[in-house]
């Protein structure tokens, strides 16, 4: 046991030597690769966590969602219609629901207006969302003043700061109670901005939506299966430019791995005549360029994985964010909650890692089952 240890610590030692020896090419090597096990971990870590974002907004989304069009575009919804869809067969509640945007001239962003279902703030009282809190230095017991839809000027009291449980979803948000809502943004109480309905059986959505539809043309049922696709759908076409990183770095990880795989340097294979000659055996330069190709590919990954984790996390994701944000800015800051998937970055590790170990030793057992004096005249 204890031989095996010493000679395994001996061909590390002389790996490391050899690394250093050609400090050069392998530095630039290590750069290369780590830049590309970088991207491909910034994209993963940076796609994890904006999955979970999304889980954390869509855990309480309602079943079916009914809204108001009118020349294409989103109306108030009349309450009466609550009560012609609450006697369709098969739904058990329909709820009114009241929320929309607020822009704020003076810092120049978009509120979202939200009165909650259940235990909605006290009257002349709302709650702010931690961007919000942020940006306009509000903190609870601070007064808030609003310019409402007919002009005047209204004034709330900070309950409390929403905690940012999800970012994408408590940012930029207000939530208040149904009477200010109203009086802010001239919505009459006659309206609601959209129905949300409770079924009883999950198999009639398609069902009870195509009864809405049939009772109450101007309207559009949506289901949450639906709103899942749509999020999907926007962050597939936003992260575009993501897959094209993504294409870009396997393709610079493929062309390493082919270099490697096509041959050594004449200075390699000179090395391995030389140990060849003083009385290496096969298995011992197997086990050195394993160690070699496992010391390169092994820190790559730890730095790039690292230093993903930081621009994702730390450096609000620089380079992937005006891509998924796009123009419009909702918030002042954007920072993601730290989220890594485990599977992912183990499948990474094997992606990364294992090949590039492999395909070093694969070269270098071919000049070492040659004649070492054929090698060293070669080389």
């Amino acid at each position: 046991m204890s031989r095996g240890i010493e000679r395994q610590r001996h061909i590390i030692d002389f790996t490391l030597a050899s690394l250093l020896r050609r400090k050069g090419k392998n530095g630039a090597l290590l750069l290369v690769y780590t830049l590309v096990v970088f991207l491909l971990a910034s994209v993963v870590f940076f796609t994890s966590a904006l999955r979970r974002e999304a889980r954390l907004v869509l855990a309480e989304a309602p079943e079916i969602i009914v809204q108001r069009t009118l020349t294409g575009r989103y109306q108030p919804i009349p309450l009466a219609y609550g009560e012609k869809i609450g006697a369709i067969r098969g739904v058990i509640d329909v709820r009114e629901r009241l929320w929309g945007y607020y822009y704020d001239g003076a810092f120049l962003a978009n509120y979202t207006l939200v009165v909650p279902l259940e235990e909605p703030p006290e009257p002349g009282t709302i709650v702010l969302g931690s961007a919000i809190s942020r940006t306009r230095k509000a903190y609870e017991g601070d007064t808030l003043i609003f310019r409402a839809a007919s002009g005047e000027p209204l004034s709330f009291q900070v309950a409390r700061i929403q905690p940012a449980s999800s970012q994408l979803l408590d940012a930029d948000l207000i939530l208040m109670a149904g009477a200010d809502f109203r009086a802010l943004t001239g919505l009459p109480a006659e309206f609601a901005t959209d129905l949300v309905l409770t079924v009883r059986n999950a198999k009639e959505y398609a069902t009870i939506a195509e009864k809405i539809i049939r009772q109450l043309p101007d309207t559009r049922p949506i289901i949450r299966n639906e709103i899942l696709r749509t999020y999907d759908a926007v962050f597939a076409w936003r992260s575009g430019l993501l897959v094209v990183i993504l294409a870009t770095a396997v393709l610079a990880f493929v062309i390493f791995a082919w270099d490697k795989a096509t041959g050594l340097s004449a200075e390699e294979r000179k090395e391995i005549g030389i140990l060849k000659a003083v009385g290496w055996e096969t298995s011992d330069i197997l086990l050195m360029k394993f160690w070699e190709g496992l010391a390169v590919s092994l820190s790559a990954f730890l730095l790039g994985v690292v230093l993903a984790y930081l621009h994702v996390f730390l450096a609000d994701s620089a380079l992937f964010l005006p891509v998924l944000k796009g123009w419009s800015t909702l918030y002042p800051q954007f920072r993601l909650v730290p989220f890594i998937d485990a599977s992912q970055l183990v499948t990474l590790f094997f992606l990364t890692v294992v090949p590039y170990t492999i395909v070093t030793i694969v070269p270098s057992w071919r000049v070492a089952t040659i004649d070492p004096d054929s090698v060293m005249r070669a080389g």
